[in-house]
């Protein structure tokens, strides 16, 4: 198993991780022992996380969620891959 997850910051920002075992490293994230990222950031919380059956699979992912720009996280937490299809930089530029 593997998990995808998106914290929401004390700043507004969001920080995007994966991990085998969620619960662990939410309190880890929480502690300021997640990353230096969030360490700078508390309190963090959840603001969504997905669950794979594969870690690399949640790998993959993670990767793919850090390239987006904040909105468009945003736009996907509200609501979920719907709110981002055919979501991007080009798109939102021409509008």
């Amino acid at each position: 198993m593997g998990y995808v997850y998106i914290l929401r910051c004390s700043d507004g920002t969001f920080y995007v991780g994966s991990t085998r075992d969620l619960d662990r490293r939410l309190v880890q994230h929480q502690q300021g022992m997640g990353s230096a990222y969030t360490k700078r950031r508390l309190p963090v919380e959840l603001a969504w996380s997905g669950e794979f059956s594969r870690i690399d699979e949640a790998f993959a992912w993670e990767k793919r969620l850090q390239g987006w720009s904040h909105a468009k996280r945003a736009a996907f937490i509200a609501g979920g891959l719907d709110a981002v299809i055919g979501w991007s930089a080009r798109t939102r530029a021409a509008g």
